[in-house]
């Protein structure tokens, strides 16, 4: 099937087409609908691991694998949020929305797929930087290395026994290592 994506669009008319969650999702970026590529084994093992180690943790944040984040002019889409419980939306019923958030997380994390541009996805946390996350990671398998975004700081390659910065109040001490040893065929 071929889906033809007007270029120019507002968010509002990106946000109303009927396509934008599905597999893989599409993000609005700088006024362009885009589709994101798909991430494969190592990037869907990362991924599951990692929100299971965060939500593990015990805290008052919530991660999500790939919920929708609109906010100002982009409606992103983050392989994991990680989101204070107190700032879920909920429905009537006291619900999860299903529309995803509508600000940016308070960590971002991203892990870059062999198909994925690093200057779009380094953008996207960016972005999120910018409006208030308080955390991103930009995981490299190929790199075997992890990109940290923080406010006010210049950016941090970390990588081997190299401990990974999380949000104050998630009781998690995770270093690369350990993070890519879940590659690892057990």
């Amino acid at each position: 099937m071929t889906i033809v994506v007007p270029r120019a669009t507002t968010i509002e008319e990106f946000l109303k087409l009927p396509f934008i969650d599905e597999s893989p999702a599409w993000e609005y970026i700088n006024g362009e609908a885009v589709q994101k590529p798909m991430g494969g084994g190592k990037h869907s093992l990362l991924q599951k691991r990692l929100v299971a180690a965060i939500d593990a943790a015990g805290s008052n944040y919530e991660a999500f694998p790939e919920l929708r984040c609109s906010f100002g002019n982009r409606s992103i889409v983050p392989d994991i949020v990680v989101v204070a419980t107190n700032k879920l939306p909920l429905d009537d019923s006291g619900d999860i929305t299903s529309t995803g958030i509508e600000f940016a997380p308070a960590w971002v994390i991203e892990i870059l797929s062999p198909d994925q541009s690093q200057t779009k996805v380094t953008g996207n946390i960016l972005y999120c930087i910018k409006n208030d996350t308080q955390l991103g990671w930009l995981i490299d398998p190929s790199e075997r290395s992890v990109l940290v975004y923080q406010p006010n700081r210049l950016p941090d390659l970390l990588s081997g026994t190299d401990v990974l910065p999380v949000l104050e109040g998630i009781n998690l001490s995770i270093s690369v290592d350990d993070v890519f040893a879940w590659l690892r065929r057990r």
